[in-house]
């Protein structure tokens, strides 16, 4: 099954994961609930291609998660701000946090 069908299943979760379900896109939505609308911002954080991040902010802003804002108009600049609908989202990513504190702990070089 490809990602584009996920998006007419029967399952919510399966709807769900065909708009968010990439890590690109959870990082750009956590990128925003801590205050990154930039889309150099974003780029920069979550470290993926510019044509990865442009193609994630454009999905979420066609789905309404987020809302497309001129900042500056020469050069045209644009932020991204989490919609309600967006918002809604933060429980979730709340949760993988917190489980990935819990089971997936950070791992250091031991020091030499």
């Amino acid at each position: 099954m490809k990602w584009s069908d996920l998006d007419t299943n029967w399952c919510p979760v399966a709807r769900t994961l065909s708009l968010v379900g990439d890590r690109w896109t959870l990082l750009i939505l956590r990128d925003c609930f801590l205050g990154l609308a930039k889309f150099e911002e974003l780029a920069k954080s979550t470290g993926a291609t510019r044509h990865i991040v442009a193609s994630r902010l454009k999905r979420l802003v066609e789905a309404g998660v987020l809302e497309k804002q001129a900042y500056s108009e020469r050069p045209k600049r644009f932020e991204y701000v989490l919609t309600v609908k967006g918002r809604e989202l933060e429980p979730a990513l709340h949760t993988f946090r917190d489980w990935g504190k819990a089971h997936i702990p950070v791992r250091r070089a031991a020091k030499a």
